[in-house]
C-alpha cells in the first residue's frame, strides 16, 4: 500500500524501542507520525523494570534511523559494547530521541489506545474499504478522542498483558482473589519492592530470563535479609531452558544469568518444584496454599507462600483491532505467515529468519504489528529484530518495495539448540527434512521454516553449536 501522497498521519501505538524506531523511519521517508503512548512518559512498559540490566549491549538496541536524527541534534552515543539496563535505555537513548522537535511535535503521552477501525466502515463492510482512513480511539485523562490516519504500526507490546498463573491458559483458581500477593513480570526486588519480600518465603513461576533474573536478585536479597527463602516452580521437567548455552551464547550476558543460576541452584539455596503446573491458591493462616494439577493420582502442593512472582510471559492485546480484518495464528497470536519462523514447539535456538512486511502484513491494508507484539505469545524477542521489521514496514508503505523485501538480520545466537547435550545429556536423534541432520546444520534450518509455510514436514535440526556459515540442512 502506497501511502506516500495522502496527507494524513501514519498512527504508531507504543513510544517504546520499536515504536519510536518506526516514527523515525516514517521522518525519514518524509511521513507524518502520529505516536501514542498510554504511560506518561516513553517506553511505559521499560520503565516498570528499569532496574533490569540487559543482556544485548547498547549495539543492538539503537535503531539505524533514530540515530541518525539524534546524531544530528549533537547527540553522543553510548559505548557500542555496554550493557544498559532498561531504565538507561529510556534516560539516554528513548528520552532524547522522543525530545528531538521532529517527534516530540507529533507525540501524545497519556493516550491508551482502546480501538482501532476504519472510517464508516466495520469488519464486514468490503466496498471502498481500503480508501477510508484508519480511525483510532484513545482513552486520554480529559475522555475519549478520536484520530484518524491513512495507516497504523502497532507496537504496544505485550508486557502489559502477562500470561495468568493457571497450567490451562486461563487463571488458576482463587488467582484474582490473591492478587494482592502476585507480581507479574520482574518487580523491584532489590529496590523499591524490597520490603514486600525480604524476610518472606517467595515463590518464583517461569523458566525464562525474567524468572531467572528474579530468582537471582532474590537471592542476594536472602544474603541480606534473614528469612528470605525462595521457591521455585517450573512446568517442565528440567530447568535447561533456563540454563542456556553458557559461554557458547552469543550475548555473554545471557549465557552469564543462566551459569550464575546454575551455580545457585547446586549451592542448594532454591527450593525448586519441577514438572509443578499450578491450578489454584488458596488463603492458608497468614500465608498461600499453591496446588498443582494432579498427576499420577498426586497432586503436588508447596505451602506457606508470602508472595507470588509470576514470570510465565505476556500476549498480545487482540482486542485493540476486533474491527480490523486481522489473520492471527491459532496458537501463537502472530500473524500466520510469521508463525512457522518462531514457533517455540519447533524452534528453541534463538535464531530467527529475517522477515518484514510480508510477514507482517494482515487482510487489513496498511495495518502492522510489529515489536514483541508482532511475536504473539512467543518468547525470545529482540529489540533488533523490530527495528528491521519497521524498516520493512515503513519502506513498503513508501512504495519502495524493493528495500522492503531487503530484509537483513544479524541476531547473536543462544549458543544451543537443545540445550540438554550442553549440560550431559546426550539429546534425542533428530531429523532434517526426511534423513538426519549434518553435521554442518545450522542450528535453526533455514529450510525447516519453508518446508511449514508450505505445510510441509519441518527439518528439526538439533545441533546444539551451530556451524556459523552453513546455509542449509538438507544436503
Amino acid at each position: 500500500m502506497n501511502v506516500s501522497d495522502i496527507s494524513l498521519p501514519v498512527a504508531v501505538l507504543g513510544a517504546g524501542p520499536v515504536g519510536l524506531a518506526a516514527a523515525a523511519h516514517l521522518i525519514e521517508r518524509g511521513f507524518t507520525p502520529l505516536i501514542f503512548e498510554a504511560s506518561d512518559g516513553v517506553a511505559g512498559n521499560l520503565a516498570s523494570y528499569r532496574q533490569v540490566r540487559l543482556f544485548s549491549p547498547w549495539r543492538y538496541n539503537i535503531d539505524r534511523a533514530a540515530r541518525q536524527l539524534l546524531a544530528s541534534a549533537g547527540w553522543s552515543q553510548p559505548a557500542a559494547d555496554e550493557l544498559p539496563t532498561a531504565g538507561e535505555i529510556i534516560d539516554r537513548y528513548l528520552r532524547p530521541l522522543a525530545e528531538l522537535p521532529a517527534i516530540a511535535s507529533h507525540l501524545k503521552l497519556g493516550h491508551r489506545i482502546t480501538q482501532v477501525s476504519r472510517l464508516g466502515f466495520d469488519k464486514v463492510t468490503t466496498r471502498g474499504r481500503e480508501q477510508a482512513p484508519f480511525l483510532v480511539r484513545a482513552q486520554t485523562t480529559e475522555g475519549e478522542r478520536e484520530y484518524f490516519a491513512s495507516a497504523v504500526i502497532d507496537a504496544t507490546g505485550t508486557w502489559s498483558h502477562p500470561n495468568p498463573l493457571g497450567a490451562n491458559g486461563i487463571n488458576a483458581v482463587g488467582e484474582v482473589d490473591s492478587a494482592s500477593r502476585i507480581a507479574y513480570g520482574m518487580p523491584d526486588v532489590l529496590g523499591v519492592d524490597r520490603q514486600r519480600y525480604a524476610g518472606r518465603r517467595v515463590l518464583v513461576v517461569g523458566s525464562g530470563h525474567s524468572a531467572a533474573g528474579t530468582l537471582l536478585a532474590l537471592a542476594q536479597l536472602a544474603d541480606e535479609a534473614p528469612g528470605t527463602s525462595i521457591v521455585w516452580a517450573v512446568r517442565g521437567a528440567t530447568l535447561d531452558k533456563t540454563f542456556g548455552g553458557g559461554d557458547a551464547d552469543g550475548l555473554p550476558a545471557r549465557g552469564t544469568l543462566g551459569s550464575r543460576l546454575k551455580a545457585l541452584q547446586a549451592s542448594g539455596a532454591l527450593e525448586i518444584h519441577t514438572r509443578f503446573r499450578i491450578h489454584a491458591l488458596e488463603a492458608e493462616g497468614d500465608a498461600l496454599r499453591v496446588t498443582g494439577e494432579e498427576t499420577g493420582g498426586v497432586r503436588p502442593v508447596i505451602e506457606a507462600i508470602d508472595a507470588i512472582v509470576a514470570s510465565t510471559g505476556a500476549r498480545p492485546d487482540l482486542a485493540l483491532t476486533r474491527e480490523l480484518r486481522v489473520r492471527h495464528d491459532p496458537w501463537l497470536e502472530s500473524t500466520d505467515a510469521l508463525a512457522p519462523l518462531i514457533d517455540p514447539n519447533e524452534h528453541s535456538c534463538g535464531t530467527v529468519r529475517p522477515h518484514g512486511h510480508r510477514e507482517l502484513a494482515h487482510p487489513e491494508p496498511g495495518y502492522y504489528a510489529v515489536g514483541a507484539k508482532s511475536y504473539g505469545r512467543a518468547p525470545n524477542f529482540l529489540m533488533a529484530t523490530g527495528y528491521e521489521q519497521v524498516r520493512s514496514v515503513v519502506a513498503a508503505l513508501a512504495g519502495d518495495l524493493v528495500q522492503a523485501d531487503d530484509v537483513q538480520l544479524e541476531l547473536p545466537e543462544t549458543g544451543v539448540c537443545s540445550t540438554r547435550q550442553a549440560y550431559g545429556a546426550e539429546p534425542a536423534t533428530a531429523s532434517c527434512c526426511g534423513g538426519p541432520a549434518p553435521a554442518t546444520s545450522v542450528a535453526c534450518c533455514l529450510q525447516d521454516a519453508d518446508a511449514k509455510a508450505q505445510g510441509q514436514a519441518g527439518c528439526g535440526c538439533s545441533d546444539p553449536v551451530p556451524a556459523p556459515k552453513a546455509k542449509s540442512c538438507c544436503t
